[in-house]
């Protein structure tokens, strides 16, 4: 049980096989993780959790989990579990590029290149060791850049060095200049080079990237919810270029800052997205950072485009992803990498919070208690924004009189009224307010 404060309680009920036909009352969940997400499950009126190999409904699991069982576990109709099987496809960081590489390709062989245009959003990238001979011919283009290498398949910032000279991946390799968390890293199979994005927008003088949900619960067709919430994660030391060495200058995870000196655990090192928007209204004013919204909504779009097709959808499957999205100096996005479990380990009480209206959130959407139509818009602090095409709000717009507009259906860092959402949403269920 998490030691930040929460309130709730857990349901206990029978359950039959004609309840399962007709509507169950009762949940049956089994979760493989000790951290937030256990608190929130524990908390949802009429779900029951099960042990070791009792039958469950609901399986919010690791993806180790899913890996050795998956292919070997029937599931009924109305069971649902937190994965799809090759998630990997858009999580891991090479698969991530080689498919975001092919869909912008065919963009411009079908449509041309300034629809492919539209997916240079991430760093120029290469997939070492199998694309070692491409990445040296670009390295050389551009002597004196400063590259990033990261491990493929490692998070929290595991194995990441930064460097200028092509040497200094010569001595990676050797085991007698390698430091123990490089050595570590070099278990990997494989580890992308990616170029560094030198000129960050910086607050207070500190780099800092952004971790925004997103949620598939389709992807045949389609179907995307984007959360309101999210939060801006800042370094503990002023950016520099003139060091390449400090982990706590350029590395935003949480899990590198929390060990750097002057760490403030009550604090953290964390803004909400609400928090960031605000301050990029007041600094650069409103049109330019609705722009910079939109640009952030076509990556998720764009990239979730990317491995439709080769994600094997399952009905049985939903995803909630976590992105790490980057600002340069002029406020475009870079998307960084996309997380398949996103941690819901807490960093403070208000990041508890959050993370508890986002996964209670995240279950409504799922639905396991059917009381949804399936035709929402909105549910919770989710918008959906994609549904086998773009998702629209109508909005009034009173400097032409009263004319109704379409815009995008998604408010990433705008006011979060969930509660009355929820009450007005789910009022022939009642709803107990959580937090």
């Amino acid at each position: 049980m998490s030691k930040y404060k929460t309130s709730g309680y857990k349901g206990s009920c029978d359950y039959s096989k004609s309840e399962e036909r007709e509507g169950r009352s009762c949940v049956r969940y089994k979760c493989g993780l000790l951290n937030t997400i256990q608190d929130v499950l524990r908390q949802r009126p009429n779900w029951v959790e099960v042990k070791d190999d009792g039958e469950w409904d609901f399986n919010w699991c690791d993806v180790g989990w899913l890996r050795e069982n998956f292919g070997h576990t029937y599931m009924e109709e109305h069971v649902r579990i937190n994965h799809f099987r090759n998630h990997y496809e858009l999580t891991r960081k090479n698969l991530m590029v080689k498919n975001l590489k092919r869909y912008q390709k065919n963009l411009e062989r079908d449509m041309g290149r300034t629809e492919a245009s539209r997916c240079d959003f991430f760093p120029c990238t290469f997939a070492l060791p199998s694309e070692y001979h491409l990445f040296v011919e670009e390295f050389n283009r551009s002597p004196g850049s400063t590259w990033i290498m990261k491990p493929v398949a490692k998070s929290q910032g595991k194995g990441i060095f930064l460097f200028r000279k092509l040497k200094d991946i010569m001595d990676w390799k050797k085991d007698g200049t390698r430091s123990e968390e490089q050595k570590d890293a070099a278990q990997v199979e494989s580890y992308v080079a990616q170029r560094y994005i030198e000129n960050p927008y910086l607050i207070n003088g500190r780099k800092f990237d952004l971790r925004v949900y997103v949620l598939v619960t389709s992807y045949v067709p389609l179907k995307a919810w984007l959360y309101r919430d999210g939060f801006a994660r800042f370094s503990s030391t002023r950016f520099s270029l003139s060091s390449i060495d400090d982990k706590y200058m350029h590395l935003t995870n949480v899990s590198v800052q929390k060990t750097a000196p002057d760490y403030d655990p009550e604090k953290g090192c964390k803004w909400q997205m609400q928090q960031l928007r605000r301050y990029l209204t007041a600094k650069h004013g409103r049109e330019m950072v609705e722009t910079l919204f939109k640009e952030m909504d076509n990556i998720f779009v764009r990239s979730l485009q990317s491995v439709q097709k080769v994600i094997i959808n399952d009905k049985h499957c939903f995803e909630l992803y976590g992105y790490d999205i980057l600002l340069d100096q002029n406020l475009k996005p870079w998307l960084i990498e996309v997380n398949a479990s996103p941690s819901h380990t807490p960093s403070s009480q208000e990041d508890y919070e959050m993370k508890c209206r986002l996964l209670e959130d995240t279950l409504n959407v799922v639905d396991m208690e059917r009381r949804l139509t399936g035709k929402e818009k909105r549910v919770g602090g989710y918008d959906l924004m994609w549904n086998d095409g773009p998702v629209y709000r109508e909005d009034v717009n009173l400097q032409t009189s009263g004319s109704s507009c379409f815009t995008a259906n998604t408010h990433l860092g705008c006011v979060n009224d969930r509660e009355k959402q929820l009450r007005q949403l789910l009022k022939p269920f009642p709803y107990q307010k959580k937090m």
